[in-house]
């Protein structure tokens, strides 16, 4: 009969540990089975394990006479306590809680009143050790008396209370908008937009209280969750609402120009399932998850008038002519000027521009053997100019001027290279414009750091990075109402004039309309008595 070798098991490779022991009781173990089983010699035995003659006759003498020499060389496991004292202590109380029908929460309320804390999970595992089952579902006259959340009003316009009365309110000073939204149809732009609407929330009465969050600087988190998780805010509602916002407010007071000032900026995103692209975030001077918006800032009015967010990487250098089409549906012609920096757009979008009759200022990259040809410009090739309303230390840079020809633009631009501004290294600007002089070249680019304080505003007053949802288009809706609220704050400073007229809207609410006051109701008006403020 023949056997097969195919099930038997291999002789590992460790058996050194049987062979050679470590440890000292397995070491006594090994020696004493080799004598006492094996029958080797005590004199072999005790110079194979490392053993003086003496010590193993010792060690033999305790085996056979102690047996808890015997019972050290293989222990049980010990077990874990059959009783837990945490459980114990309040296993009476709890069984009698249990029978008043109380559930594991309600019974832990009552055992820290008493002075007793135990989990939950211990609770729990009491019960099942005493027998019972879970607890059903109880009504709410079985459930004992606590303390329970105030339920909060209905939000329905149709309910709204105008019966003569009085209470004070610490946002007083928002009411002073009244006048301004006074002139505006905003019933017309939100059915232009076809924003979503409900009898109980028209889309009118939405609106105005997510400007209300904008105009008092209230950072919306995540309890804001009616807007974000609305699908039917799309991009292209968000520019109806836009378009439709810029033909209310020119009439209102707030004409536009025709410069602007253009720049992206990143909206962080701190979430791993949203499918996004990596953006550069200056304010933490990486690239990582966000949301591209481009703004466009009117220069003249010193407002933001377009916003678009959600923009890819392939749409980046498009998007300069996205505006472009955008506001030549809005008014009818080009913008008159652009200004923006270097990485904004490509050549080629720059030829386009010049072909529609846009001038346009930017910056061009510099290169080390650009560097290498300026450095080389003798002293006679340069001109000293001097810019008005600019510090006295870079008051009178110098500039060079010549035209260049670029790759994927049509025709010559001018080229200013300026020096002495204050940066360690030149200033390159491109330029298309054809009778502007350098001391107005220079003025308008530095003019438009600006758009960086606007910038600036918007994440700082009006919060556009403490979004309460990564969507893009929800972001984009955010974006509008903090145009609108830009808004609304730059016809308040005109308004206000003198020394405010050009501040942002954190110094108007913060000197001016952060007031309380007592607001009262009558049958005909609603009149607003705002508090004094202090002066110290």
């Amino acid at each position: 009969m023949e056997s097969s070798t195919a099930n038997q098991i291999i002789t590992p490779g460790n058996q050194n540990f049987f062979l050679s022991p470590q440890f000292p009781l397995q070491r006594q173990y090994e020696a004493l089975r080799a004598f006492l089983v094996d029958e080797e010699p005590s004199g072999d035995v005790a110079r194979r394990f490392g053993y003086s003659p003496g010590f193993f006759r010792v060690l033999c003498y305790q085996f056979r006479h102690d047996p808890q020499k015997r019972a050290s060389f293989f222990r049980l496991p010990q077990r874990g306590p059959q009783s837990s004292p945490a459980r114990d202590r309040v296993r009476d109380l709890a069984v009698a809680m249990r029978k008043r029908n109380l559930s594991v929460y309600d019974m832990q309320r009552e055992l820290a009143a008493a002075g007793h804390t135990i989990s939950i999970n211990s609770l729990t595992v009491l019960l099942r050790e005493e027998g019972f089952s879970r607890l059903p579902r109880r009504a709410d006259d079985e459930r004992p008396l606590t303390v329970k959340p105030e339920i909060a009003d209905v939000a329905d316009v149709r309910r709204l209370d105008l019966s003569p009365s009085s209470f004070r309110t610490p946002l007083a000073g928002l009411f002073l908008f009244v006048p301004l939204l006074d002139r505006i149809d905003l019933q017309a732009v939100v059915t232009a937009a076809r924003l979503p609407s409900s009898k109980m929330i028209p889309a009118a009465q939405a609106v105005r209280s997510l400007l209300a969050l904008k105009l008092i600087g209230t950072e919306r988190k995540s309890h804001v969750m009616d807007l974000v998780t609305d699908r039917a805010i799309d991009h292209k509602v968000c520019l109806r609402f836009m378009e439709a916002w810029l033909d209310q407010v020119g009439p209102a007071g707030l004409p536009h120009g025709t410069s602007f000032d253009l720049d992206f900026h990143s909206v962080p995103a701190n979430s791993a399932q949203e499918p996004l692209e990596k953006h550069y975030v200056s304010s933490r001077s990486r690239s990582q998850k966000g949301i591209l918006v481009f703004l466009a800032r009117d220069a003249q009015q010193r407002v933001l008038r377009y916003a678009n967010a959600g923009v890819t990487k392939g749409e980046q250098a498009d998007e300069i002519l996205q505006f472009v089409r955008f506001w030549k549906k809005h008014t009818g012609k080009p913008p008159a000027e652009l200004v923006f920096d270097s990485q904004l757009t490509t050549y080629q979008k720059l030829s386009e521009l010049n072909r529609e009759g846009i001038c346009f200022i930017t910056l061009r990259r510099r290169s080390d053997k650009m560097l290498r040809e300026i450095y080389s410009q003798p002293d006679s090739a340069w001109q000293r100019i001097s810019l008005p309303a600019l510090t006295r230390i870079y008051r009178n840079p110098k500039v060079l001027e010549n035209r260049v020809t670029l790759p994927g633009y049509e025709g010559e631009l001018r080229q200013l290279t300026v020096m002495e501004l204050g940066h360690e290294e030149p200033t390159v600007l491109l330029t298309n414009h054809r009778k502007l002089g350098p001391v107005e070249l220079v003025t308008r680019y530095a003019q438009r750091m600006l758009i960086e304080n606007g910038i600036s505003e918007a994440v700082q007053f009006f919060h556009i990075d403490a979004l309460s949802s990564m969507v893009g288009m929800k972001v984009d809706f955010d974006m509008q109402l903090t145009l609108a609220a830009s808004s609304l704050y730059r016809m308040m400073a005109q308004r206000i004039g003198r020394e405010y007229s050009h501040s942002q809207a954190k110094t108007v609410f913060r000197n001016l309309l952060d007031l309380s006051g007592k607001v009262e109701v009558t049958a005909n008006s609603v009149v607003v008595i705002l508090d004094k403020r202090v002066i110290i």
